[in-house]
């Protein structure tokens, strides 16, 4: 089974780029279910309803969230309406969504879960045992060998320590938030894909997706500045996953990362 997920949307950059070439990619992989982190999608900064429908349009299966996941106040009003959208599972119990879904394709079944990290971010439940939770009961309820992990965090060891405590239990642990791709896409020994961060598929020119300005008002100035989303050109980054549906190992991951 060829799975693919997509980077963090940064905008209207990542929504365009995505549009113009998730349909020429999926068919060159022969990508069997598509995910993307949406959480940055409406303008830097959230997801709205909207956009989720938009995206889903344009060829993604799921959307997985992050820290931004309650930006936009028609999210919080709306999720549970939109089936194609899950959020951070080890949030609190008064979240509305869900954390987890179990996709139902002819390839095979496949749990698709969103953590948050806790390590120079909010602090909530523990990602670790929220994992062991979420495994039980789908496997539970069900056989569901594949299982891929998005972990939004932003500490490299967080993320890799997470991978480690999964091996041979997950697919794939799967890392966002950083808007960087890093270059440690890998196998580990008991075959679960990983890598520490998939990158952004938004503005090449700006500070990991936003307006250089803004970012050097707070930086360098240290000013107050609204997040704004940079323009220009985009990149499309994402990883493609070879699993096996049987067993629920991974056999490749490979990494996309394309610039205008």
């Amino acid at each position: 089974m060829q799975i693919m997920m997509i980077g963090d949307l940064v905008g209207s950059t990542g929504r365009r780029i995505l549009k113009e070439k998730l349909p020429e990619l999926k068919k060159r992989h022969g990508i069997d279910l598509c995910l993307a982190n949406g959480e940055n999608a409406a303008a830097g900064l959230g997801l709205t309803p909207r956009l989720a429908q938009e995206i889903t349009a344009m060829g993604v299966d799921l959307i997985t969230l992050g820290n931004h996941t309650w930006f936009r106040r028609e999210l919080v009003e709306r999720i549970d309406t939109l089936p194609q959208v899950i959020r951070p599972a080890n949030g609190p119990a008064s979240w509305p969504g869900r954390g987890f879904k179990v996709i139902h394709h002819p390839a095979g079944k496949v749990l698709v879960a969103n953590l948050l990290g806790r390590v120079f971010m909010e602090p909530l439940h523990d990602p670790f045992t929220t994992m062991d939770q979420l495994l039980q009961k789908a496997r539970e309820d069900q056989k569901i060998p594949l299982a891929i992990v998005d972990f939004h965090a932003e500490a490299t060891a967080e993320k890799m320590a997470l991978g480690y405590y999964l091996n041979g239990r997950v697919t794939a642990v799967l890392g966002t938030h950083t808007h960087v791709q890093t270059a440690d896409e890998r196998i580990l020994d008991r075959g679960t894909a990983y890598i520490t961060d998939i990158g952004m598929t938004g503005p090449v020119e700006g500070v990991i997706g936003m307006d250089p300005a803004s970012s050097l008002r707070r930086l360098v100035d240290h000013l107050p500045s609204p997040y704004e989303a940079a323009g220009g050109k985009g990149q499309f980054s994402a990883v493609v996953i070879s699993a096996d549906p049987a067993s629920g190992r991974a056999t490749a991951i490979e990494r996309i990362l394309f610039r205008e």
